[in-house]
């Protein structure tokens, strides 16, 4: 009996093709939140309806490009108060995209509808190996309580490996 269990919600859901602005395919996701469970993040079964393109070209092209920098990324209120994404900085800000997904699932409950406001700011860290690391503060606005909160967020990457969320924090929760 899913009452004993949790609240079950359905969800349709558009997606914007991130290759192809003016496409999106549409999909379905079944979300189990866990009754009494303050730490455990919700349950997903997602099924989409259509293909995704794949971005392998471009995230490898991202990536050499990134990897070839002399200075570290370093960048600052994306979007701008215009809404605007320099096309540079679309990738930087689809990684904050994800990571500040995994963020919303790890602490969303009922009564909160969290959504990514602004990449704050973005640093990338040169590493030994052959991840690329940005390290984000990210604004998540709460649609319940209209409050803008910040989280620090650590972001690993790699074309092959996919993106992985290292540390998250709320801003200032570890000073």
């Amino acid at each position: 009996d899913i009452d004993d269990v949790g609240h079950k919600y359905y969800l349709e859901l558009e997606l914007e093709d991130v290759l192809d602005k003016d496409r999106t395919v549409n999909c379905t996701a079944e979300v189990l939140y866990h009754l009494g469970s303050q730490t455990s993040a919700p349950d997903v079964q997602v099924t989409v309806q259509g293909e995704l393109r794949s971005t392998e070209e471009a995230d490898k092209e991202f990536y050499t490009h990134i990897r070839s920098l002399e200075k570290e990324l370093v960048a600052e209120n994306i979007p701008d108060s215009h809404g605007n994404v320099p096309p540079e900085l679309e990738p930087i800000h689809l990684l904050a995209w994800v990571a500040s997904g995994y963020v919303i699932w790890q602490n969303s409950t009922e009564n909160t509808k969290f959504h990514l406001a602004q990449v704050k700011h973005v640093k990338q860290v040169k590493r030994s190996d052959e991840d690329l690391q940005f390290d984000y503060v990210v604004l998540l606005h709460d649609m319940v309580s209209q409050e803008v909160l910040p989280w620090e967020v650590t972001l690993l990457w790699h074309p092959q490996r996919g993106a992985r969320v290292s540390r998250c924090q709320a801003a200032g929760a570890g000073d």
